[in-house]
């Protein structure tokens, strides 16, 4: 075989990485040289799994995945698509029953080497703070500042007067066809540039590639010693210098001398075109991998094809887009690139002709197009037969069983979780949560809010591969996995709250042996915090906990003994731990508050169920738990936003009446009052969120006292108070505001409707009694929206129409509804 530079040697197919191009050029030259072998660059290890590539279940784009065994997180990519050289190297040599193999240094080299420089930069990093009187980092240190490297492809644009690189490279080579002239001479020009700019540049700051071009020297001559010259080597078009350097072996033999050594596995995974992008941080990534595949594959015509894409991309968006923008997209990119003097279009032409023809110059659509078309999502393939941690078995084998295939794609799936099949999926994606294999987040359901229901937003992420390789060290399938990383997070946690969201999570993940050991530990951390906060942060989610019981199926006694024991110390504890706060810690006890309050709540419905002490038992907890607030609401050392709170939940709650909700609010609104504490009173009555605008809208004397109060505040204190009102009716709904601005500027007991009611009851807003008329009023609207209730018809069918009305009796109310339905939609 003769060398590109005039001897005999192997023949050296310069290339860039991900190129259609250099793809097509490798497949043409590889069919008129026809090698006894194919070298490749990549890591030696992967030899083994060359033969996968040829399974009809492998579909690009993939990645070589190697890490190291005994530290899975420690690992590396060499990822492969369509139209990657190296992967149309590896297809050749398969369908013309040619050898092929990887020349580049091992991985087993390349992952030491990254471990020992990373311990020496955080070495460094250490002494260097010690010398300034630092403490530990909290984190990796970041990577020294390293010789500045060149982009070669960069350099050889501006030689060539280009200010793009990826421009020049698709003028010069990506829009070459295959059978454009010698099927060597791209990588004879190629070749020759890169010499030229070695010289210049000596490595370009790629110190570590003298190493590795040593190493695929050593194994381009044993290549050659077994096949003679008919060898092919397909690399970074960087490397073709270094690998025509005449060198000794013993030479490339000193460079290789000592290199760190690290236990290393390697297998293929599936890639994404969104990872090959250079946004996803691969060094070696391209801007556009989509556009780059739909060039490699379009057999002809490949712009009329791509506006074909874009316009139905379009169209599927409801976006008006007909045969006739098609035309005109495709004229007017071939006339810029015509005016640009480009060969052809361009992907910097097709976007320019997208937005003026199709997006009518909007860059939003056109952002949709980008990410879709130009990036893609496009889903990489690896058949069963690659080598795979246990753990990555047992989760192919479950997310078959399931029916939940990987998307790259972002999608939501909502669960129902009385079905089988979906609780399956639920207790899986918890557990892999568990593990750190984030392929699943859980989102808010706008279907119900049910606890039967589950929304999920699946994503997956070739990184997690590796997370999977990692968690391997905790068991060969999912389950044993989860059980034992629960386990120790157990052991490890920092925080009582952290154990009992532990405990929520190993309910939502099914994990029965693991629930025992993190109970104890739950048990054991309960009895040593003495901190009102801690227990307070830790109640909420134990208790949330034994609502799973129900729809699970998941036993829940040791939880809820714990959380009434958990609940007795926080009834005990806050009142004292309310007294004498400034007001960042009163504002974090008025969260605390609230979440117990919620707490109790559950609590209250699940304890006693189906028992004959049901009713006391619920009224023994809660009626604890309205004393509680009672004191908070009646101590002058509390802050007052803490018991404006505990009085807003007793009137919620129907322990407090409306007179002596509005009789407190008067006292401390009084002008005895401290406007800040009056203030931060309001801000925990009406604040929050919860809802307090509606209640002053609706209860007009509360409205009127805090009126009366605003406007008496003197002038000097209404400056140090008006921040913190400004946050409490700001947080309100705009038509709130709106009618709380109208009321206060009526003045109270002038609201249309309620005026005869506030004469004949001297309360403004308010009534002696029950206006029956007025209540009857809204049933008809009942009806509607709620139907018939079937359980009134005690006289047989034939008493009733088919909408639910009384054929028999007659009598109706002024709306014209039926008396003796009306009782049934109030029932």
């Amino acid at each position: 075989m003769s060398d590109r530079d005039g001897g005999t040697g192997p023949l050296l197919l310069g290339v860039r990485h991900h190129g259609p191009g250099s793809a097509r050029a490798v497949r043409a030259a590889l069919e008129a040289a026809g090698p006894r072998t194919v070298l490749i660059e990549g890591p030696p290890e992967a030899d083994a799994l060359i033969e996968l590539a040829a399974d009809e279940d492998m579909r690009p784009p993939v990645a070589l995945l190697a890490h190291v065994v005994d530290e899975p997180g420690r690992s590396a990519f060499w990822p492969l698509a369509e139209f990657s050289p190296e992967w149309v190297a590896i297809r050749w040599a398969l369908d013309h029953g040619v050898p092929a193999r990887f020349i580049d240094l091992p991985a087993t080299h390349t992952l030491a080497w990254g471990r020992e420089e990373g311990e020496e930069q955080k070495q460094e990093a250490s002494e260097k703070r010690e010398q300034q009187g630092e403490g530990e980092p909290g984190g990796l240190p970041s990577e020294p500042a390293e010789a500045v490297r060149i982009d070669p492809l960069a350099v050889l644009a501006e030689t060539a007067g280009y200010d793009d690189a990826e421009r020049w490279w698709e003028d010069v080579i990506e829009h070459r066809g295959a059978s454009d002239g010698d099927a060597f001479a791209p990588f004879e020009v190629l070749g020759e540039a890169m010499g030229a700019l070695r010289e210049a540049f000596g490595t370009g700051g790629h110190e570590r590639d003298l190493v590795r071009e040593a190493y695929m020297r050593l194994q381009v001559r044993a290549a050659q010693r077994e096949f003679g010259d008919d060898v092919a080597v397909v690399c970074g078009a960087w490397h073709v210098p270094a690998l025509r350097q005449r060198t000794t072996v013993a030479a490339d033999r000193a460079l290789l001398k000592g290199l760190p050594k690290a236990k290393a596995d390697m297998t293929w995974v599936p890639w994404t075109h969104r990872r090959l992008s250079r946004m996803s941080g691969y060094g070696a990534g391209i801007d556009s991998p989509g556009w780059y595949g739909h060039l490699f594959g379009a057999a002809d015509r490949p712009i009329e094809r791509w506006m074909t894409k874009v316009a139905r991309l379009l169209r599927d968006e409801d976006r008006p887009v007909s045969s006739a923008h098609v035309i005109e997209a495709v004229r007017l990119a071939d006339t810029l690139a015509a005016m640009r003097g480009r060969p052809l279009p361009g992907l910097t032409e097709t976007t320019d002709a997208v937005r003026a023809v199709m997006c009518e110059g909007s860059d939003v659509p056109l952002s949709l197009v980008h990410d879709r078309l130009v990036v893609g999502d496009v889903l990489g393939e690896v058949p069963a037969a690659a080598p795979a941690v246990p753990l990555q078995r047992d989760l192919d084998r479950l997310q078959r069983r399931l029916r939940l295939k990987p998307e790259a794609q972002e999608r939501e799936l909502e669960l129902d979780l009385r079905k089988e099949n979906d609780a399956g999926r639920s207790r899986l994606l918890h557990r892999l949560r568990l593990l750190g294999i984030e392929w699943g987040e859980p989102a808010a359901s706008r279907g119900s809010t049910g606890t039967f229901r589950e929304t999920w937003r699946l994503r997956w992420e070739p990184e997690l591969a590796v997370r999977v390789a990692e968690a391997g060290v905790w068991g060969t399938t999912v389950l044993a996995a989860a059980t034992a990383k629960a386990e120790a997070d157990a052991v490890g946690a920092r925080s009582l709250a952290d154990v009992t969201g532990l405990a929520e999570r190993c309910l939502l993940a099914e994990l029965p042996d693991a629930l025992p050991v993190v109970m104890r530990i739950l048990a054991d951390r309960a009895a040593l915090d003495a901190d009102v906060g801690h227990l307070a942060q830790a109640l909420p989610a134990l208790v949330r906990s034994l609502r799973y019981g129900d729809v699970r199926g998941t036993g829940t006694e040791a939880l809820a003994e714990v959380a009434a024991g958990l609940a007795e110390r926080v009834f005990v504890g806050l009142p004292p731990a309310c007294a004498a706060l400034d007001a960042d810690a009163a504002e974090e006890m008025r969260g605390h508050v609230d979440a117990v309050h919620g707490a109790v709540g559950l609590l209250g419905e699940g304890e006693g169920e189906g028992q004959g002490e049901d009713s006391a038992s619920r009224g023994g907890i809660r009626g604890r738990w309205h004393g509680v607030l009672r004191t908070l609401s009646g101590r002058d050392t509390v802050p007052g936003v803490v018991r404006g709170r505990a009085v807003r939940l007793l009137l919620d709650d129907g322990a407090l009446g409306q007179e002596e909700a509005a009789r407190l609010m008067g006292l401390v609104l009084s002008p005895g009052t401290e406007p800040a504490d009056a203030a931060a009173w309001i801000e925990g009555f009406v604040g929050g969120g919860s809802g307090g605008g509606m209640l002053l809208v609706h209860d007009e004397r509360l409205l009127g006292l805090v009126d009366a109060w605003l406007t008496g505040v003197p002038g000097d204190a209404f400056t140090d108070v008006l921040p913190l009102l400004r946050r409490t009716f700001s947080a309100y709904e705009p038509g709130v505001r709106r009618t709380l601005g109208e009321l206060v500027r009526r003045g109270p007991g002038t609201r249309g409707g309620a005026t005869a009611t506030a004469t004949a009851s001297g309360i403004p807003g308010f009534a002696p009694d029950l206006d029956a008329a007025r209540a009857d009023a809204v049933l008809p609207v009942l009806r509607l929206l709620l139907g018939p209730d079937e359980t009134e018809d005690v006289d047989g069918p034939g008493d009733r129409s088919t909408n639910g009305s009384s054929t028999n009796d007659t009598s109706t109310n002024d709306n014209g509804a039926d008396d003796n339905d009306l009782v049934g939609v109030g029932r």
